[in-house]
C-alpha cells in the first residue's frame, strides 16, 4: 500500500529547437502505451518500430523481429543504432527453453595496450574505436532463435537506407546538433549526414543514405561474415590504416558473438533476469535490489528524502563493488557474493538512517587519486510470449563521429569504456581498478542492462534503457516503481529516476516540481544533489500473464513508438 503518495503531474507541454530540447516544465514526460494480446515492438525510432511489427505480422517471432529493429535503427537512428559498435540481447524464449544472453560487446584490438588512453585519451578518433560486435550478434541470435531468412530481416534496413525515409524531430535535433558541432571533423560523416543544398535538417524531411544502403545490402545477401571479411572489410581496415587506427583484418575475422547465462536476481517475491558481465549493468542491479529488500522502502511516498537516501546510499555501494571487481570474465574473476542476500544483508547494515555514508568510505581499499554516452534500447514481445530485450551502443552519440568512407557507417569509440589510467581512481568517477584495464581482445565493461521482471516465472516487465552508467538506475527505478509503489508500466516509466554511482559523490533526480523540498531534505542528511533533465530512455513492455495482453510503452523523453500487431 503507498501512504501519502500524491500522483505525478506529468510534462504536458514540450517545446523545441533545431539544436536542442527547452523543456518547459519540470516533470518527464507521459510515456505512451498501447496494448494488444498479439505482438509489440517498442523502440526510440517510430520508423524502425513499423519495421520490427511488419516482421510479427508476417509471421516471424521476437527475435526476428529484434533483428530487423537492430538493422533498421542503423539506418533511422544513427546517433546510436548501429553495425558499427555492439551491446547485449537477453532473449526469453518461453516454453521450456532457457532465457540467454547474446553478448556482441566490441573488443581491443589486438595491438590495444594498458596505457593506450592514458597517452591518448580522445574519443574522436580511429583508436577509440574497439572491433564492433553488432553483426555477429544478430547473426548468432538468429541462428539460435530465428524462423525467418536472415535476408528478409537485414532488407527492411536496405531498402529504407536506399530508398530514404522520413526524418523525425528528435532525428533532425540529433543531426542538426552534430553536424553543426566544432567537434564533427569528419568530412565523410558531413558527407552523408549532411543535408543536400545545405541547411537544417526538419522533421518531414527525406534522408537517403545510398553508401550505407549498399553495404547492408551486401550484407543481406551475402550473409552476416560479409561485414567481417572481404570488401566491407577492407573499407574498415583501409580507414585504420589512413588514420592510425588499430583495428586489422585479423582483428575482424577473429571476432566472436558469445553466449552467456544471465544473472538472476530475487526482489519480494519478484524474480529477474538480466544482463551478465562484461556489462557490470545486471550485478549493479541485483546488488542494489537485494540491499534495498532489507527497508520497507514503501513506509515513505518515492519522492521523500529517505526513500531516495536508501536508494542512494545502496547504489553507492554496488558500484563501488563494480569499480573492485567487474570486468571481462575471460579475463577477470567475478565474486559470486556480488549477488547473495548474506552479502546485501552486510552492506545494508551500513547504511545510516540519519545520515550519507561519503563515498571513499565506502571503499577504502581502492586508492584515490586527485582527480584532473549515447546507447538505444528495444523491447519485443511476440504473440507466442517470446520476449527480447536488446540494447546496443556505439559509446558516445554518434561514437566517434567518423564514417567509414564507402561503407557509409558510423564506427563506435567504445575502447573509452575501459579504465583510462592503470591504477588511477579520483574523486570525478574515474576508474582505473584492474578488472577492467585494456588487453587485446578484451571485453570493456559496460552498464548496460537489458531486463525481464517475472511474477510466478511469468514475465511481466521487458524493459532496458540507455545512459551510460545510469543505465542500471534507470531499471532500478522502475522496478521499484512497479514493485514497491504499486505503479502500472506507463506511470513507472514516466515516473522520475534517481542516479548515484560511487564517485562523482552526489545524487542526480530528474526534476520534479517538488524538487527543492526533495534537495533540502537529502542536504540535510549530507548528500551532495544535483537536478537532471532526463535519465535514459526505456521502451518497455508490461505482460498481464492472466490476460495475454501485452503493454508496450514508449518511453517519451526522447522519442519512441509503441507499434502492436
Amino acid at each position: 500500500m503507498i501512504r501519502n503518495f500524491s500522483s505525478l503531474s506529468l510534462m504536458s507541454l514540450m517545446s523545441f529547437s533545431l539544436l536542442g530540447a527547452t523543456i518547459a516544465a519540470k516533470e518527464p514526460p507521459k510515456a505512451e502505451a498501447v496494448s494488444t494480446t498479439k505482438g509489440v515492438v517498442v523502440c526510440v525510432s517510430p520508423v524502425a518500430a513499423e519495421v520490427g511489427v511488419q516482421i510479427l505480422r508476417d509471421g516471424g517471432n521476437a527475435v526476428d523481429a529484434a533483428i530487423a529493429v537492430g538493422f533498421a535503427q542503423a539506418v533511422t537512428w544513427p546517433e546510436a543504432g548501429n553495425i558499427g559498435g555492439g551491446g547485449f540481447m537477453l532473449i526469453w524464449p518461453g516454453r521450456s527453453d532457457e532465457p540467454i544472453v547474446i553478448d556482441y560487446r566490441e573488443t581491443a584490438p589486438a595491438s590495444a595496450t594498458a596505457d593506450l588512453l592514458a597517452r591518448d585519451a580522445d574519443p574522436l578518433t580511429l583508436r577509440a574505436a574497439g572491433v564492433p560486435g553488432t553483426v555477429r550478434g544478430m547473426a548468432l541470435a538468429h541462428q539460435k532463435f530465428g524462423s525467418r531468412s536472415w535476408k528478409d530481416l537485414v532488407m527492411p534496413a536496405v531498402r529504407l537506407a536506399e530508398g530514404g525515409f522520413t526524418v523525425t524531430p528528435a532525428l533532425a535535433r540529433s543531426l542538426n546538433q552534430v553536424l553543426n558541432s566544432d567537434k564533427t571533423t569528419n568530412q565523410e560523416l558531413r558527407r552523408c549526414y549532411g543535408k543536400p543544398g545545405g541547411g537544417l535538417w526538419q522533421a518531414g524531411d527525406t534522408l537517403i543514405l545510398p553508401d550505407l544502403g549498399k553495404t547492408l545490402r551486401k550484407i543481406a545477401e551475402d550473409g552476416p561474415d560479409a561485414f567481417y571479411t572481404g570488401t566491407i572489410a577492407e573499407l574498415l581496415v583501409a580507414e585504420m590504416k589512413a588514420g592510425n587506427g588499430l583495428i586489422t583484418a585479423t582483428d575482424l575475422q577473429k571476432y566472436q558473438a558469445k553466449v552467456r547465462k544471465p544473472i538472476h536476481g530475487q526482489y519480494r517475491g519478484y524474480d529477474l533476469i538480466t544482463v551478465a558481465p562484461p556489462s557490470g549493468g545486471g550485478i549493479v542491479l541485483v546488488e542494489s535490489l537485494n540491499i534495498l529488500e532489507n527497508f520497507r522502502l514503501a513506509e515513505y511516498p518515492r519522492n521523500d528524502p529517505r526513500t531516495v537516501h536508501r536508494i542512494a546510499e545502496s547504489l553507492r555501494r554496488a558500484y563501488a563493488d563494480r569499480a573492485r571487481y567487474l570486468g571481462d570474465p575471460d579475463f577477470t574473476t567475478i565474486p559470486a557474493k556480488l549477488t547473495e542476500k548474506s552479502y546485501a544483508q552486510e552492506l545494508a547494515a551500513t547504511i545510516r538512517a540519519d545520515r550519507a555514508t561519503p563515498s571513499e568510505a565506502v571503499a577504502p581499499d581502492i586508492p584515490l587519486s586527485d582527480s584532473g554516452g549515447e546507447t538505444t534500447h528495444y523491447s519485443i514481445v511476440d504473440r507466442h510470449g517470446m520476449a527480447v530485450a536488446n540494447t546496443y551502443t556505439l559509446e558516445n552519440s554518434w561514437g566517434n563521429r567518423i564514417v567509414v568512407r564507402g561503407a557509409g557507417y558510423v564506427l563506435n569509440n567504445e575502447m573509452t569504456d575501459f579504465n583510462h589510467r592503470p591504477g588511477h581512481t579520483d574523486r570525478s568517477g574515474r576508474i582505473g581498478t584492474l578488472p577492467n584495464q585494456i588487453a587485446p581482445g578484451k571485453r570493456m565493461l559496460s552498464s548496460q542492462c537489458p531486463t525481464i521482471l517475472l511474477k510466478n516465472g511469468q514475465p511481466i516487465l521487458v524493459t532496458g534503457s540507455p545512459g551510460g552508467r545510469t543505465i542500471p538506475n534507470t531499471v532500478l527505478s522502475i522496478i521499484i516503481h512497479v514493485v514497491d509503489y504499486g505503479m502500472s508500466v506507463p506511470e513507472a516509466i514516466s515516473a522520475p529516476r534517481i542516479h548515484h554511482q560511487w564517485f562523482p559523490d552526489e545524487i542526480q533526480h530528474e526534476e520534479t516540481e517538488d524538487f527543492p523540498r526533495l534537495k533540502a531534505g537529502l542536504e540535510a542528511l549530507g548528500h551532495k544533489v544535483k537536478s537532471s533533465r532526463f535519465q535514459g530512455d526505456a521502451h518497455s513492455v508490461g505482460i498481464d500473464p492472466r490476460t495475454g495482453v501485452h503493454t508496450g510503452v514508449a518511453d517519451r523523453r526522447i522519442e519512441g513508438k509503441a507499434v502492436a500487431e
